[in-house]
């Protein structure tokens, strides 16, 4: 799994509270195709809910009725769906953007079973900020992960996983998944190294991996530099190999 690192404040919306249900009505679609173009003019958002177990079912939405689900859901929250009489619980799996405009070209809704868990990419909430010893010295704390895969039923996925950042104090301390305050029936998701040979000590366990570091101001610019430097060097060596390559098919076009 690819983690996202290095954002040195996050900003968290306000979102749902664990165990609030939220419900989308959606309209059974009969227009297919190239025809959906003229949905969207509408305001209209094309979608399909699928599963295991069922057809799946060409829907229909309000762009600004999903907007309004989708920012309180994410890809992480189970939504209440209404298709007609018949009724799913659905995570959103996939959101189709034009690449220009960015609106909403079609959504994709996974159906799950309420009682059968699944998993799902949540992210990670510091809480505390402000308050630790390190940041009232001047020192600066860095999340490096932000999201993290959990299982759990639906209905006991988390908005967020806390971890308290206030008991910082030094540079080059740092908090752990281990510190996450995880609700009940939620468990982080493990993933095998791909290392069969590996020593069960060697092995990093999800646990241990860094949510957050302390640094000094100096210390975390000279390493920012340092990585920047590093990509400038790698961009130097990808476009000189550029040019061997253009300059070798040029001699084989003039040879020819």
């Amino acid at each position: 799994m690819k983690y996202i690192t290095n954002s040195v404040k996050v900003f968290h919306r306000k979102g749902r509270e664990m165990g609030d249900k939220l419900s989308l009505k959606l309209d059974e679609r009969t227009v297919h195709g190239k025809k959906v173009a003229g949905l969207r003019k509408e305001g209209l958002v094309p979608a399909v809910v699928y599963g295991p177990g069922i057809d799946p079912i060409s829907v229909q939405v309000e762009d600004r009725v999903f907007t309004k689900i989708y920012r309180q859901a994410g890809t992480h929250a189970p939504v209440h769906l209404t298709i007609g009489t018949s009724k799913k619980i659905a995570m959103i799996k996939d959101i189709d953007r034009d690449p220009i405009k960015g609106s909403v070209r079609h959504v994709s809704f996974h159906a799950v079973n309420a009682k059968d868990p699944v998993t799902a990419e949540v992210p990670i909430r510091l809480v505390g900020e402000g308050e630790s010893e390190a940041e009232k010295g001047g020192l600066i704390v860095l999340q490096n992960l932000d999201k993290i895969e959990v299982k759990a039923l639906p209905m006991d996925l988390p908005e967020a996983i806390e971890v308290s950042i206030a008991g910082l104090k030094e540079a080059g301390e740092r908090v752990t998944l281990g510190d996450a305050t995880l609700p009940e029936g939620v468990e982080f998701v493990e993933h095998d190294s791909g290392h069969g040979d590996e020593d069960e000590e060697d092995k990093t366990h999800i646990a241990d991996l860094m949510v957050a570091s302390v640094w000094e101001p100096a210390a975390l610019q000279a390493a920012n530099e340092s990585a920047a430097g590093d990509a400038e060097d790698e961009t130097e060596v990808e476009s000189e190999n550029g040019s061997e390559e253009v300059a070798a098919e040029d001699e084989k076009a003039e040879s020819k």
